[in-house]
Order: structure tokens, then C-alpha cells, then sequence
């Protein structure tokens, strides 16, 4: 079998290598071949090649096909690693693992438009050098009532970047109930290590109070750090104080307030129904000297770190070195800047439309595609059922929105074969199971996506 197997050479010159060579060119092509015909002699020594006739009858035939076979299977798999498209049919509307805000056509037009040259660091009124991210800056000011405002990558970053211009080698006052972790194991005492200060933790889980942070201060305390705990809640017999406490007690003590507010909301969210959130324009007014917050979740826009404050603070950390390391890209700033506009003009971007959706309003659709779908098919039985929707990337863990979800039964599929079926198709459908049943939320599917779906569902009966 090993002198039976095809060379590497003899596999480039085959029909399905010859397909694959003008998709992703000769030398990726060669590796592609060099790891498939090295798994397959790894298999023959390992005798593990069941699918393979050991008779020497047609035995380069068969190596050579199943050789092919795995060839085309390899490029597959790894093409399907790629960023694609696919229809959010779960209800999360800031689905971490799915890119979290949908941007806004204008953030997508405004993305494509900064593809190519464009005025990243150029002025065009003067015809100097323009300052990076300058209009997106002046805009978060607008919004937040701060002095300035600085953008970089994420906010990680943000936190990052301002522990390390004020705090290191310095201490930081931290609540014990704050030092929470999101995902990706991205955990605050991590980040504030990296940074060079040293995290000085008071009060408990569930209790801190304003003594607490005054008892802690010493000659090397720098900061005094809020954290919002944005994916959980402590509930019962809780206390910790308001940010003007924290506000009052840092400025009698020269110190500088931190928040990192997480979710980042622009607008009061409570009007939808969800409560907790930070404004990060009155946490500004109450006295954060430094606020940082995300730019893909509640604000809707590209992922960012934003950073608002004092206008001397700002500078320091523009200044810094790292700085240059976390600073945001063009893409990400163009569709920052549009993200921002609509919120000057007082409109709903894509996230906040969502959000808004009533469940009356979801329910009306679950109900016409039911009926749509009832006379395609009858072989899948579809119901329209009471629900919730989650906001998600860590937002709003306590205020769940009602919806009306689609219910998927297939006798002849369990719930896992149905789900597995819907994620494989083009493009791949993301559904969620509860209660042993499949279930669909349209409050993030589309209209113009429903099409696809009652195609994907109709699949599943042939």
C-alpha cells in the first residue's frame, strides 16, 4: 500500500486538483496536497485505512481517489473557517460569536467608501496632517457632555490603556464585587496586571462600602476604578456606593475616578425595558473623570474602545506610546462616525430597533410565516409560542425581552438533527433548542431573510 500511494506530484496533476489550483492558487494548493498524502501514509503505517481494499486490484486507483476525496474536503473545511454570512435566528441580538451590533447600511457604505484612500490623517482644509478619528471624537464629546475623547481598538484596550497612563507602578482601588470576567477569559485583575498597577481590593462580593475605598488610600493609590458588572447581577443583601460617592471621596483625595462602564449606553434604555445600564453621559456629569465603553454593543456600532473624560486625561493617554499600538483602524472609524450621527439626529440604529421590537409585533410575523410555510409543506409542523429574546454580548443580563418564538417539530429529525441541518445550510441558519424543541426568533432574522428560512425548513422534508 505505501509503494501504491500517490506521489504529491501525481496529485497536483489530478482533475480535482486542477479545479482547486485557479480557487487558491499553486502554492497553497501544494500544502493542501503535502498534508493529505502525508495523513494517508500516516494511516496506511498506523493499518487505520478501512475505507481502502488492501488487494492489489485497483489499489493506486482507490489511494489516488481517496487521496482526491480528502483533498477537496480539506479545502472545504478550512474555506468554512472564513468570516461568512449567516442568519441570526436566535433571538441574541448582540450574539458575541456572530460579530455582536449589525451595523447600519450608511456604517457599511461609510466602511466601504474609507476602503480606499481617504482622509484618515489628512486635513483637507489645510492640507496638513489631520488628526485620527477627529470627527468621531468631536461627536462622542456632543454626545457625552465630556472635554474630549479619544477611540481606540476595543475596550480592553480602553481599560488598558488608561490604568497604564495613570496608575502604574501606582495602586488602584478596585470593589471585590466589580472584578468580573466576560468572555473569552478577558478578566479585569488580568488586564490591570498588565497594565503595571497594583489592584487593591475592598469591601466583599455582595458589600462594599464608600469606607472601604477611604480606609484602602494610601501615598501610591492612584485611581479608584469602577467597574460596571455588565454579563451578571448581584441581587439580596447588596450594597455599594453611587458613582457621586466615588466621585466625592477620589477628588477629596486628589485621585482620579475611573469607569469602565462596559455596554456603553447613549441613550436611556429604560424606555425599552432594560434597566442597569449605565448613561455614559451622566456618569460624566456625576464626576468620572475617565469613562471607557464599548462601541459594538448597546451603542450599535463596530467594535471600539471609547474613551470620554477630561480633556488633560485624554491628551496624557493620547500620548502615550501604547496608545499608538490600540489605536483604532479607518474602517472601524467610518462606521463609528456614522453610527454616531444617527444618534445626533436622534435615530435608531439597527441594535436599538431590535431592542424596540414589541413582541405583538414579532408575534404578527411568526404567525404569516406559519402560514406561508403550512402550505409549502406539511411534513414539518411549525407553532407559534410564547418566549424571550436576550439582548446579549454581556448587556442586560436581568432584563430579558419578550417575543414570540417559531417552534420547529420534525418526526422524522430530533431537535439536534434539526439544528445540525439548519447550521450546514447556505447560508447557515442559527437557531436555538429549548425544551427538546428547535426554536426560531425572528426578532433578529430579517424579512428579507425569511425567504431563506422557509426554504431551509422546507429542506428538511424532502
Amino acid at each position: 500500500m505505501l509503494r501504491a500511494l500517490p506521489s504529491i506530484d501525481s496529485l497536483l496533476k489530478s482533475e480535482s486538483a486542477r479545479h482547486l489550483r485557479d480557487v487558491i492558487g499553486a502554492e497553497r494548493l501544494t500544502s493542501l496536497a503535502r498534508r493529505v498524502t502525508a495523513e494517508i501514509r500516516d494511516e496506511v503505517k498506523a493499518n487505520s485505512l478501512a475505507q481502502i481494499s488492501k488487494s492489489d486490484n485497483g489499489l493506486r486507483e482507490q489511494l489516488m481517489n481517496e487521496a482526491e476525496r480528502r483533498l477537496v474536503d480539506l479545502h472545504a473545511s478550512q474555506k468554512a473557517t472564513g468570516l461568512r454570512r449567516v442568519i441570526n435566528a436566535t433571538g441574541v441580538i448582540l450574539h458575541t460569536n456572530l460579530g455582536r451590533a449589525p451595523l447600519s447600511e450608511a456604517a457599511c457604505q461609510a466602511m466601504n467608501v474609507a476602503s480606499g484612500y481617504c482622509t484618515l490623517e489628512y486635513d483637507i482644509a489645510t492640507g496638513g496632517r489631520g488628526r485620527r478619528g477627529g470627527r468621531a471624537e468631536d461627536l462622542l464629546v456632543d454626545l457625552t457632555g465630556a472635554e474630549a475623547a479619544l477611540v481606540v481598538n476595543n475596550c480592553a484596550a480602553a481599560a488598558l490603556l488608561a490604568l497604564s497612563t495613570f496608575a502604574r507602578d501606582g495602586e488602584t482601588i478596585v470593589s471585590r464585587g466589580e472584578l468580573v470576567e466576560i468572555g473569552g477569559d478577558f478578566r479585569v485583575p488580568d488586564v490591570m496586571a498588565q497594565s503595571g498597577t497594583r489592584m487593591i481590593e475592598v469591601g466583599t462580593t455582595n458589600r462594599t462600602r464608600s469606607s472601604d475605598y477611604r480606609k484602602a488610600i494610601t501615598e501610591s493609590t492612584r485611581l479608584v476604578m469602577r467597574v460596571h458588572t455588565s454579563n451578571y447581577r448581584i441581587v439580596g443583601f447588596t450594597k455599594t456606593p453611587t458613582l457621586a460617592e466615588l466621585a466625592e471621596l477620589a477628588h477629596a483625595n486628589r485621585l482620579l475616578l475611573y469607569e469602565d462602564a462596559g455596554s456603553g449606553a447613549l441613550v436611556d434604555l429604560n424606555q425599552f425595558g432594560i434597566e442597569g445600564e449605565p448613561l455614559i453621559r451622566e456618569s460624566i456629569a456625576t464626576g468620572a473623570d475617565i469613562v471607557s465603553f464599548s462601541g459594538d454593543k448597546l451603542l450599535g456600532g463596530p467594535q471600539a474602545g471609547l474613551i470620554v473624560g477630561r480633556k488633560e486625561l485624554i491628551e496624557r493617554m493620547r500620548s502615550n506610546p501604547l496608545y499608538r499600538a490600540l489605536r483604532a483602524d479607518k474602517l472601524r472609524i467610518a462606521a463609528l462616525e456614522v453610527t454616531l450621527e444617527a444618534y445626533c439626529r436622534d435615530e435608531k440604529v439597527p441594535t436599538q430597533e431590535l431592542i424596540a421590537m414589541s413582541a405583538d409585533e414579532i408575534g404578527k410575523r411568526a404567525k404569516k410565516f406559519i402560514s406561508r410555510f403550512k402550505r409549502r409543506t406539511d411534513k414539518i409542523t411549525l407553532e407559534a409560542i410564547d418566549g424571550e429574546s436576550a439582548v446579549g454580548g454581556g448587556s442586560a443580563p436581568t432584563s430579558p425581552l419578550r417575543t414570540v418564538l417559531i417552534a420547529v417539530r420534525d418526526e422524522a429529525r430530533t431537535p439536534n438533527q434539526i439544528e445540525d441541518a439548519l447550521r450546514k445550510w447556505r447560508p447557515p441558519i442559527l437557531v436555538r433548542i429549548v425544551n427538546d424543541r428547535v426554536v426560531i426568533d425572528l426578532r433578529t432574522v430579517a424579512q428579507t431573510e425569511e425567504a431563506q428560512l422557509e426554504q431551509a425548513l422546507e429542506s428538511l422534508s424532502l
